[in-house]
């Protein structure tokens, strides 16, 4: 039996998205909106969202964004890569404090 090929979705890319980041000592959650090509500093973690892109037929679908996020204080890379909104485990960032992952873009 035959299975049918994957179609692409044709996407589109966002001006910027948020991110959701967990901080698991303390338990407190905080949304992180940023713009593309923009860092920001959430207590040691440096997180810049390169790019976040969606599906053209479903705006507020599954977004997918490209981010890097360093340990300011160790200058260590900790992620680089894309994350996708709707399977955060599929390539996640490995923190022993920290959960980062796409919520939506904006």
């Amino acid at each position: 039996m035959w299975a049918m090929p994957a179609q692409a979705q044709e996407v589109a890319s966002a001006t910027g998205g948020v991110l959701r980041m967990l901080d698991k000592t303390v338990g407190s959650v905080r949304d992180v909106p940023l713009g593309a090509d923009q860092t920001a500093q959430i207590g040691a973690l440096l997180i810049t969202l390169d790019e976040c892109r969606y599906p053209v037929s479903n705006p507020n679908g599954d977004a997918f964004a490209r981010i890097d996020i360093f340990d300011s204080r160790t200058e260590t890379q900790l992620f680089s890569g894309w994350m996708v909104a709707s399977a955060p485990a599929l390539n996640p960032l490995d923190h022993p404090r920290y959960d980062v992952w796409v919520l939506r873009c904006a």
